[in-house]
This record gives structure tokens, sequence and C-alpha cells, in this order.
């Protein structure tokens, strides 16, 4: 199952749900028994709090849920250190079966595009071999240099077989502010939106869905429903759900009929389920991870895929990609 689409159809029908776990640490609400063991009097010090608790997180979602999504901000703050960090619960995910989803944002020029996109997915390539870097299995990037900047990210997502989640309606109150200016009668991020339609097309799986997807937030529902119009065949990263105000509800829209379609990200509201000073605080990361998939399953055609918290409820999880829909 080489394709990304398939095999992110396949991990969200077996867990029987479309949450990814974003995994972004901030120091000041790690629990205090991570903090103690660590401290802050470096960065490398600070870098080892968020391998030690991104590494624990991993451990209670990855049953749970089919992806995770790294926010490489918050470990580029830590300078060389949170970069190997990362690359740490990169690793760690992968060994966990889960998907995972950088999240950079990236884009640059020519070459300098070439190194972002070597660097997420299939490395850097010297002499006759390609060194590993990030080994993501997609990435984030922004559209707005054009075609000839996001090919780069498109040749080396379908060399490693992962995929590029292209910035369409972002979720932050702002942006609105370029993202619907009207050009040639229609909002800007329509015009993303179609762009993005026909990428995906070049590279279709057998679930239906292509390699390039888009980000959509939930803060925004019914401009949501405009891209899936607009974009029938890509599958969306959902931000926004929860902590940034987005409803449940108010991602329905981008699912198929069959639950299918949509990854919804989950930071803080499951991430920071707790207090620092909580001892039990890993339980209460799993009862939020759960509290948020029964919250989708309800309000979302993402309940088709699963049973009242049972893992693996679609009869067709296990069979060949080739009958999915």
């Amino acid at each position: 199952m080489k394709h990304f689409a398939d095999r992110l159809s396949f991990a969200i029908r077996d867990k029987g749900n479309a949450v990814c776990v974003g995994l972004d640490p901030r120091w000041e609400n790690l629990p205090n028994e991570i903090k103690a063991r660590h401290g802050a009097g470096s960065l490398e010090a600070v870098a080892a709090a968020y391998e030690d608790f991104g590494s624990q997180i991993i451990d209670v979602v990855a049953p749970l849920v089919p992806v995770v999504k790294p926010q490489s901000a918050f470990f580029e703050a830590c300078g060389p250190a949170g970069l190997a960090a990362l690359q740490q619960l990169l690793r760690r995910a992968r060994e966990h079966g889960l998907l995972t989803i950088l999240d950079s944002k990236r884009n640059d020029i020519a070459s300098t595009a070439a190194a972002y996109a070597d660097a997420a997915f299939d490395g850097l390539e010297v002499e006759d071999r390609r060194l590993g870097v990030w080994e993501t299995d997609a990435l984030t990037v922004n559209p707005y240099l054009g075609r000839d900047a996001v090919e780069h990210f498109l040749q080396a997502a379908r060399r490693a077989a992962g995929a590029a989640f292209i910035l369409v309606r972002t979720s932050n109150p702002g942006g609105g502010q370029f993202q619907n200016l009207v050009c040639a009668g229609r909002p800007l991020f329509l015009h993303v939106a179609a762009a993005v339609r026909d990428w995906t097309r070049e590279n279709l799986g057998r679930c239906g869905f292509g390699d390039v997807g888009a980000v959509v937030g939930a803060t925004h529902p019914a401009e949501l429903a405009q891209v899936r119009e607009a974009l029938p065949e890509a599958y969306f990263l959902i931000p926004g759900y929860g902590a940034q105000g987005g409803s449940a509800a108010a991602t329905a829209a981008a699912f198929r009929a069959d639950g299918l379609g949509a990854v919804v990200n989950s930071s803080r509201g499951i991430l920071f389920a707790f207090s620092p000073e909580d001892a039990n605080w890993k339980a209460k990361v799993e009862e939020a991870t759960r509290a948020a998939i029964d919250e989708l399953a309800t309000a979302t055609p993402m309940g088709g895929l699963r049973r009242h918290g049972s893992r693996i409820v679609n009869p067709q999880a296990h069979a060949d990609i080739a009958d999915q829909p």
C-alpha cells in the first residue's frame, strides 16, 4: 500500500476515527514531574523535557488515533537540541504505527524549496544515496509562491509516497485579510482550492483521494463547505477544532459519507487536558482523546467508522484497499 491517501484511509478505518493529535509542547504546561526531572537550565534541558513529554503522549494516543502532527516551531525554539528531539519523536511515532504530518508550512523558490522538500521526505541526496532527515509522511506547505515552488514538494512527497497539505483557508482570525480577497469574481482561497484540485488529481489513490491535501480551518464552516465542493478528491487537514473555537459539527462538511476525507487536529485540547500538578496526567490525556473521538463521531460522518468506542468496527477495515470506495 504505497499511496499516501490509501495508507491514511486504511489507518483511519483501522482506528475507527480521523483524529490527529498535535504535538505542540509548551514549557509552562508540561507536567511538573517532567519539568522537575529535566529542569530549565538550558535549551538542551527544555528540549529533553519536550522529547520526554512527546514520547509519553505518543505512547498514550498511538492505540487510539491514526495520525500525529508535530509543530516544528516549538522544537526549533530550543535550537539544535530541539530539532534532535523532533527527529526522535517522528521516529517514535512511526515505530508505533502512526502516520505523521510535520507542520512547518514550508516554501521558498528553486533550490531552497527543493532543500526543504528533501529534508521533509526522502532526505538529502549525497552522491548516489539519500540521507534521511525528518522522513515524515506529510508536510504542510504554503502555496503563495506558486506551482514552480510547490512542485519540489510534490515531487519529493511522491518519491516517498507522502503528501503535501496546502494552506487553503486557515483557522486564525486574520486569515481572511488575504484569503478572502475577491479576485476574478471569487475569493482567493477558492483559487488556491482550484489549484489543489488540479494537483491532487495528478496522483489519485485507489481510495479516490489524491496526495495533495488542503488545510482548512474548523473556525470557518461555511468556507470549509465551499472548499469541499471544489475539492472532492483531496484529504482535508482541519485545525481549529476545540481550543481555537471550532466545533465538531463545523467539520462535518469535510467528510465523505463513508467517514473518510478529513483528519481533524486537536492539540491543546488533548495535549494539555490536565493541570501541571496532576499526577495522573496521562489518564486525562487519554480521556480527552476518547472524548474528541466520541464528539466527532456524534457530529460528523466519521461516526460510521466506529461503534461506541470499539477500536475496529468497519467491516472493510482490513479489506484490500482496491475494494474501498
